[in-house]
């Protein structure tokens, strides 16, 4: 019997485990295994970049890390404060031996995206970030920028995840998406700069107004700010089937002076009744000062098939987002 073509689902995925394609030194916690994606954990080093890198066709990643690129190394395991502005690598405990038949992507979790990290994933050979080849076998190097709160991060922190594929990215269908500025209260906030640092496995510990501005839109419209990092809502909700993920992408780039959507995957069983729930725009404009207007095109939900049912929905483990409306990341008390 040919197995479906589609992305691995969680069962599929603990197979995957027990079968040596996905390997750790350290146990995998239950949790860490979402319906249709796996979290990546951080191991006990990071170093301290001059600058981002791919290492190229051939090359392995820790071959790249001599004296010209790596400032000084920096030990996780008792937590570390990772600085706004630097750039740091860390390989992550996970490593793969892939079939040559699956291949993968990744993409920042999503409260790693509304705490405005770049982060992306880098593999041996690598001439793309964020892309797993078919029949890789290495290990996975996530590359970390605090973009606007310094962190602090520590060994088994989860800042991305990965998505495997069997076959070709095979798109369903397509849905695209506007932001609300029509919200009673807030309609989005501002990202302060110069905040304190933020301990990215703190969960509900913050007061959201140390770290944000609320935002009102006169007439339907708020100014982005050069430089500056938001979060937005969908006016849409978004409901991902038991038997599909998805993931965001730009509609086009020249609609607008500002990039939306760090993070970008949906599990299956994300927004299903009674937990309707709209997509969290991570905005940040570009050079020059742009408006944004109620309705305004932002972007795309591209959906792909499983390969096989799930085991357990989105959600129904318990979750930050399920249900959601306008809402900063889960290390922040709510609004009031």
């Amino acid at each position: 019997m040919t197995a479906n073509h589609g992305v691995l689902s969680d069962s599929e995925l603990r197979r995957a485990i027990k079968q040596d394609w996905i390997a750790a030194d350290t146990p995998f916690p239950e949790d860490q295994i979402q319906p249709a994606s796996l979290d990546l954990r951080l191991g006990n080093v990071a170093y301290r970049l001059r600058a981002s890198f791919l290492p190229g066709a051939g090359a392995r990643v820790r071959d790249r890390l001599d004296d010209e690129l790596v400032m000084h190394a920096i030990d996780l395991t008792e937590g570390a404060v990772l600085e706004t502005g630097c750039v740091y690598l860390a390989e992550v405990q996970e490593r793969f031996a892939l079939p040559p038949h699956i291949h993968g992507a990744a993409n920042p979790k999503s409260s790693t995206g509304r705490v405005d990290v770049f982060t992306r994933l880098i593999v041996d050979g690598a001439t793309a970030f964020d892309y797993i080849p078919a029949g890789y076998h290495g290990p996975l190097w996530a590359e970390i920028c605090p973009c606007t709160f310094s962190i602090l991060a520590r060994t088994g922190t989860r800042l991305s995840q990965a998505r495997l594929r069997r076959g070709p990215p095979h798109p369903k269908r397509e849905i695209d998406f506007t932001m609300d500025l029509s919200l009673k209260g807030p309609v989005g906030f501002r990202a302060k700069r110069y905040s304190g640092v933020l301990d990215v496995d703190r969960i509900g510990a913050y007061d959201p107004r140390d770290f944000w501005e609320p935002l009102d839109a006169r007439g339907g419209r708020v100014v982005l700010e050069p430089g500056q990092f938001y979060i937005f809502a969908s006016k849409e909700n978004v409901l991902i089937p038991s038997d599909e993920a998805a993931e965001m992408a730009p509609i086009r780039p020249e609609l607008g002076e500002f990039r939306a959507h760090y993070a970008g995957f949906f599990d299956p069983g994300f927004g299903i009744p009674p937990n309707e729930g709209r997509a969290v725009l991570e905005v940040r404009s570009r050079d020059v000062p742009f408006f944004v207007e109620d309705a305004q095109p932002v972007g795309k939900l591209v959906f792909e098939p499983l390969s096989g049912p799930v085991e357990r929905l989105y959600g129904e483990t318990g979750s930050s987002y399920q249900g959601q409306g306008l809402k900063l990341s889960k290390h922040f008390a709510p609004w009031k």
